[in-house]
């Protein structure tokens, strides 16, 4: 592998689900010369949708790693779900990513998975160049799909190419090439799933007008930043390629602007000048400024670590591929460089772990190296106590890098062993696969004996079950999937907790007022402070009273038992005596206290709102709209978009069980839909009589 910085690419494809994201990824493999057939999503047969539930669905679902060349670059390219209930994969990938390619459908155009993945590139400050897929499907409108990356991105694209027809080969004026906006050609591609070629040709006749119209517009996009490309565009001079393309890099890195191609990667139309798009727009390690963490040593002082190899080494863990021999776990190396056998710091965990062994990864194969350095994406066997987002460092140079943040899961299912053979088996199961996915939680309910797993969706959990009867040959019974609630106070209440008791002999003596209040978003779920007047009672009886706070909110509600959100509790004054007023009696104090503050606070059931993207033909709009009143959710916005209906709702989860179904009778099965949560909302009271 090439050790020079400046021509590594670290790179990740994202799209909506169906947008072509890993048949533009096999194109990539088959053209850089990495495989040597074209697999299709259909037929399973892709090399980055290895996993055996992909390969049924026909979608991916786990992140996959691949690394080929192309001209003298080395490209790490990650392949990335587009399906919401796997959004995690996408975090954590575009957390350790330079850049990325973002896929557009030229039919469907910004999708709801798109707006998603675009919002959490812009998070992580990833430059992205856009490609505009499926241009040889019915319906198919670039200028369209253009306009809407602008207005629901809010983005800045910059169309330097346009396409040469739109449409299948039995329409007038199909799509047959692209042109080449910097160049001025048109670029006509290879037919055959063989054929490697792309033949530069000048542009027909009947496009001069449109390709000029648009290069001008190219041009004057570019003019703020470059003085010098001005000036040659005003007097009317000739504009070299590559100043173009040094100021669309500087755009691009700088995130003012997004270059848009467009093609068709089924039909391998426009898939290479993607590679070329890449190796000049999008970052190497070295365009990306230093990464900037904490030193724990040092009183969280702040510390950076740029690309250099003579730096003290500094990784990132974003995946942890879980097996029984070992935890393979995918680092992102940000400085210096590594060796097998290295001890290194988990500065967050405070431990020391072992790099036993480091691996090459390419999909479903991995081959074994003896050295990385940064800018290298590397799986590690070894490590024993690092999860995804923890920080890989030097010993004697620690710095604890930003984790990564996941959402919180939504839906849950109860599943119970069929023995207690099973029973075993099951815990370190699901233990391995919490290792693997963060937004996957399972917690045994030691009074049923059932194990509720959650998480972020239907599919999510279907995917889950598969896995555990499939691939670990577990005998479990599953129950139907349930709500994840969330509960909160309805108003702000103060309540005095006391205890007076005897125990083991002595009298026990406390009080302690407390306020409840109910506070929006907040983080922490459950803020505990004290406002005590240090005069009052000594610290270290209020120092028991808020850890017993705390443990109690850490049980949950009143109402149902479930996990409690958007909670203060303030400590606002305390009673002791000279006997007795111990840190039990203060804890004993604050349990009382809680309980009757929860109670006086009003408790509320919070339930999860999805937000629902319907895709539907206009004729059944209104069935649509009347359904989704039915489901207590109500209409955010409506458009149309090429004959199409497009709703956007907001719908409670608890209501939206088997959707898939319910939208395939109403439409007979033309509609498709995507769900992701939006937030948490206050149940109505006849929900909440339900777990009273």
């Amino acid at each position: 592998m090439s050790r020079k910085l400046e021509d590594i690419r670290n790179i990740g494809v994202i799209a909506h689900i169906d947008a072509g994201k890993t048949t533009v990824t096999e194109r990539m493999l088959f053209y850089s010369g990495t495989s040597h057939r074209v697999g299709e999503v259909d037929k399973g047969t892709t090399t980055t949708d290895f996993d055996p539930e992909e390969a049924e669905r026909g979608i991916t679902i786990y992140s996959a790693c691949v690394t080929f060349p192309w001209k003298d670059y080395t490209i790490n390219l990650i392949d990335t779900p587009g399906h919401v209930d796997f959004t995690a994969e996408v975090e954590r990938c575009l957390r350790v990513l330079d850049g990325g390619v973002v896929v557009f459908s030229a039919r469907e155009g910004v999708e709801a998975q798109s707006e998603t993945v675009w919002r959490q590139a812009d998070r992580y400050k990833v430059p992205r160049v856009a490609f505009i897929n499926k241009m040889d499907r019915e319906g198919a409108d670039f200028e369209s799909v253009l306009a809407e990356i602008e207005r629901r991105l809010k983005a800045n694209p910059v169309p330097i190419q346009i396409p040469v027809g739109a449409g299948p080969p039995h329409v007038k004026d199909a799509f047959r090439g692209v042109i080449d906006l910097i160049e001025m050609k048109m670029l006509h591609f290879g037919e055959g799933d063989e054929d490697r070629t792309v033949e530069v040709q000048d542009i027909p006749e009947d496009y001069l007008d449109k390709a000029q119209l648009y290069r001008d517009n190219l041009l004057e996009k570019l003019y703020d930043l470059s003085n010098e490309l001005m000036e040659l565009s005003l007097s009317e001079e000739p504009i070299p390629s590559k100043l173009i393309r040094d100021v669309l890099r500087e755009g691009t890195l700088s995130r003012q602007l997004q270059p848009v191609m467009c093609g068709s990667a089924l039909d391998g139309i426009g898939v290479q000048p993607i590679l070329d798009a890449v190796t000049y727009y999008l970052p190497s390690p070295k365009d990306v400024p230093p990464v900037v963490g904490t030193n724990p040593s040092k009183k969280n002082q702040a510390e950076k670590r740029s690309p250099d190899p003579s730096e003290p080494f500094c990784g990132l863990v974003f995946k942890v591929l879980p097996a029984k021999h070992g935890d393979m776990t995918w680092v992102r190396v940000y400085s210096g460089e590594l060796k097998p056998n290295s001890r290194l710091l988990n500065p967050g965990r405070d431990v020391k772990e072992n790099c036993a062994q480091l691996w090459h990864i390419q999909a479903s194969r991995k081959e074994q190296v003896d050295h990385v350095g940064c800018g290298d994406i590397v799986g590690i066997i070894g490590l024993r106590h690092s999860v995804t987002g923890d920080t890989l460092c030097d010993t004697r140079h620690p710095i604890l890098l930003e984790s990564i943040n996941f959402p919180e899961t939504v839906i849950g299912m109860a599943i119970e062993p069929e023995s207690s053979a099973d029973r075993d088996k099951l815990s370190e199961t699901l233990a391995m696969m919490r290792r693997q996915d963060p937004t996957f939680d399972a917690i045994e309910n030691k009074d049923t004996g059932q194990t509720i797993i959650s998480g972020m969706g239907e599919l999510h959990l279907e995917v889950i079950r598969h896995k555990l009867l499939r691939d670990f040959k577990l005998n479990v019974k599953v129950h139907k999937p349930r709500v994840s609630y969330r509960e909160t106070v309805g108003k702000s209440a103060k309540v005095t907790g006391e205890c007076h008791r005897i125990i083991q002999g002595q009298q026990l003596f406390a009080k302690l007022q407390i306020q409840v209040e109910h506070v929006p978003d907040q983080q922490p779920t459950v803020m505990v402070i004290s406002k005590c007047p240090p005069e009052q009672v000594p610290f270290d009886l209020i120092e028991a009273a808020m850890e017993e706070l705390r443990s109690r909110s850490v049980g949950g509600g009143i109402i149902g038992g479930f996990p409690l959100a958007d909670l203060k509790i303030t400590i606002l004054g305390a009673e002791a005596a000279e006997v007795g007023s111990t840190e039990t009696a203060f804890a004993i104090a604050a349990g009382d206290a809680f309980e009757k503050g929860l109670e006086a606070a009003v408790p509320t059931l919070l339930e999860p709102i999805m937000k629902l993207t319907i895709t539907t033909p206009e004729e059944y709009m209104g069935d649509f709209v009347g359904d989704i009143m039915k489901r207590r959710g109500e209409i955010a916005k409506t458009e149309n978009r090429s004959g199409d209906a497009i709703i956007e709702a907001h719908a409670p989860l608890a209501e939206l069980f088997g959707y898939s179904s319910a939208m395939r009778s109403l439409s007979q099965g033309r509609a498709s839909s995507s769900m992701e949560p939006l937030k948490y909302a206050a149940a109505p009271p006849e929900l909440i009589k339900q777990f009273m």
